[in-house]
């Protein structure tokens, strides 16, 4: 049997390291890696039969999909994204999904979408609490805090001022006048001290720089980090969840106000330590007890609700990888 990995197409400014965290998670249960298999490009794939696990957010390439008979997949952590369900969920998307269900879905809105087309799906989390396996001993914990990507929704410089479109569009939405806001809305809980001397992490980098061994290094790398970090402040999932899965203390900051991003959230928001930001406003709430603002000598603790999504997550993967796999490795 031939196993394969999910890797991912830019867009034209950034990328998503966190997409390859996810394919990190997926990797730790195949015995080797036979074929990297692009996510937007499944329908062309033409290799042997490959078995793969579809975890991760689906799909920009809507008229991409179905992939191809040649695939052999898992459905677990998987995400619909609500702008694009209403073409993958087309008759032949239905059917396709319907053949392999049923599908372990990483939130419950994705659930909830792939149940009203009567297809058989369950709320599974996301695999990358299953991230243990990076896990270090306390005593290598060291007392970096790292902020990464707070508010990353939030209008920035390189956002507004990437091409005269966006700046254009920046100036008729009036978020060219919203610059400030990011760095206002986060001094209302996090001290100006720790602003000041955190460890900050991006986990999107510019386009058009690096491989794909390379985006899976840088990964590694932040994972590695992570890892030993005394605390972690971020508005990543994928910063997040496998801070939980490593036992480093994590505060997600909720500052989404759309659709299309909180969607990603049904059923995952509980497990974090979390401030919720009002991003009209700036006022915020703590489901932690936060007294003041977080400070470099802030303690959490991590709520553990993440141990009963991960644990089934890995006997499924490690199921489904054991099956049927009797022929010799090439």
């Amino acid at each position: 049997m031939r196993y394969g990995l999910l890797t991912y197409e830019e867009n034209k400014r950034f990328f998503n390291v966190g997409d390859n965290i996810q394919s990190l998670a997926a990797k730790q249960f195949l015995p080797r890696v036979d074929a990297y298999i692009n996510r937007e490009k499944l329908a062309d794939y033409e290799g042997e039969e490959t078995k793969v696990i579809m975890n991760g957010w689906f799909t920009h390439n809507i008229h991409n999909w179905v992939p191809n008979d040649n695939i052999n997949p898992l459905f677990v952590s998987f995400h619909i994204n609500n702008t694009a369900a209403p073409y993958m969920l087309s008759e032949k998307g239905i059917a396709y999904l319907k053949k392999h269900e049923p599908i372990g879905c990483r939130d419950q809105f994705s659930a909830d979408t792939l149940k009203a087309k009567g297809i058989d799906a369950y709320f599974t989390g996301c695999l990358t609490l299953t991230l243990d396996t990076y896990k270090v001993d306390d005593s290598e914990r060291g007392n970096d805090i790292y902020i990464v990507d707070p508010l990353y929704s939030y209008p920035t410089k390189d956002k507004t001022f990437y091409d005269i479109r966006r700046f254009l569009r920046s100036v008729q939405s009036g978020n060219i006048f919203k610059l400030g806001k990011r760095a206002k809305h986060l001094s209302n809980f996090i001290d100006a001290d720790l602003l000041k001397n955190a460890k900050y992490e991006i986990q999107e980098p510019p386009a058009g720089k690096y491989n794909d061994a390379e985006k899976f290094a840088m990964a590694e790398e932040l994972l590695h980090k992570y890892a030993k970090a005394k605390l972690v402040i971020t508005s990543r999932i994928h910063c997040a969840l496998p801070c939980l899965a490593m036992g480093t203390p994590v505060i997600f900051v909720n500052g989404f106000d759309s659709f299309v991003d909180s969607c990603r959230f049904d059923g995952i928001l509980e497990l974090f330590n979390r401030i919720d930001v009002d991003a009209n406003t700036g006022a915020f709430t703590s489901n932690f007890g936060l007294d003041g603002k977080i400070t470099k000598d802030t303690m959490v603790k991590n709520f553990g609700k993440h141990h009963a999504l991960a644990e089934p997550l890995k006997e499924k993967c490690r199921k489904f990888i054991s099956e049927n796999t009797t022929q010799p490795a090439l």
